[in-house]
């Protein structure tokens, strides 16, 4: 069962055991999430060469090097946690011109990062047809015995007596709460126990609000959020977030 919400860490640790519809999930600070039935590594928006994708445009206020940081993250999580297969939730790439802005020091990383284990890419919206160049393979979606993983959320199963969970990303959750007079915010895992939205793993992802009708209107009423703090992953109920301060009264 997932923690309480409150405003304490997680029992002060980098990783939290939620169930997302009766199969356990762990839950990483640096907002992967790990499988441990079946060691497999999950993982969501990437959104490799976004910087470059605005410098394309003229848009020069994100530094081109989001790829370099993000495959550092990728590696380090996969050198904790040895999974035997990777699973990335779509939007690999933030635009299909991606993979041939990447630079060959970062595809030459990637390539040995992928050689390491199974890896799967699934299709998301800014790249329906992930990079065949990196090794692996890619699927629309795919199911992890009671786990449906995909990229964006889909209408509940036909036959409801079956108990399927789902995993996605594409909605770059984060929370802001007050704790102790402060104002704190950041990426976050938003789940219900049946329903978990991945946080944005990319560099330069950005978020959207876990409050806003977007994510929250796919969540039960009483879902929670794990926010990445600094300390560790920290749990709040649905009423202790903030809205964004454009929208608060």
């Amino acid at each position: 069962m997932p923690p309480d919400g409150n405003s304490q860490p997680a029992d002060q640790r980098k990783a939290v055991a939620i169930d997302i519809a009766g199969q356990q999930i762990i839950l990483d600070h640096s907002g992967a999430a790990w499988l441990p039935d079946t060691g497999d590594l999950l993982v969501a928006d990437l959104h490799f060469e976004k910087g470059s994708a605005f410098a394309a445009r003229g848009q020069g206020l994100l530094p081109p090097y989001d790829t370099a940081e993000t495959l550092r993250r990728l590696e380090r999580v996969c050198a904790q946690l040895k999974p035997r297969r990777v699973i990335c939730l779509g939007d690999t790439l933030h635009d299909l011109a991606g993979e041939a802005r990447m630079a060959e020091s970062d595809r030459a990383r990637l390539a040995r990062l992928v050689a390491k284990q199974d890896w799967v890419w699934i299709a998301g919206n800014h790249d329906p047809e992930p990079p065949a160049d990196f090794g692996g393979r890619a699927v629309g979606e795919m199911r992890v015995g009671d786990l449906v993983l995909r990229h964006d959320v889909a209408e509940a199963p036909a036959d409801a007596t079956i108990p399927v969970g789902e995993i996605c990303g594409h909605y770059h959750p984060k929370a802001a709460v007050r704790v102790r007079g402060r104002r704190i915010s950041g990426r976050c895992f938003a789940a219900d126990g049946r329903r978990l939205i991945m946080p944005a793993f990319g560099a330069y992802a950005g978020g959207l609000n876990a409050r806003e009708p977007a994510i929250a209107d796919l969540l039960s009423s009483k879902f929670q959020v794990y926010l990445i703090g600094r300390a560790g992953l920290f749990a709040f109920r649905r009423d202790q977030l903030l809205p964004d301060p454009k929208r608060a009264a």
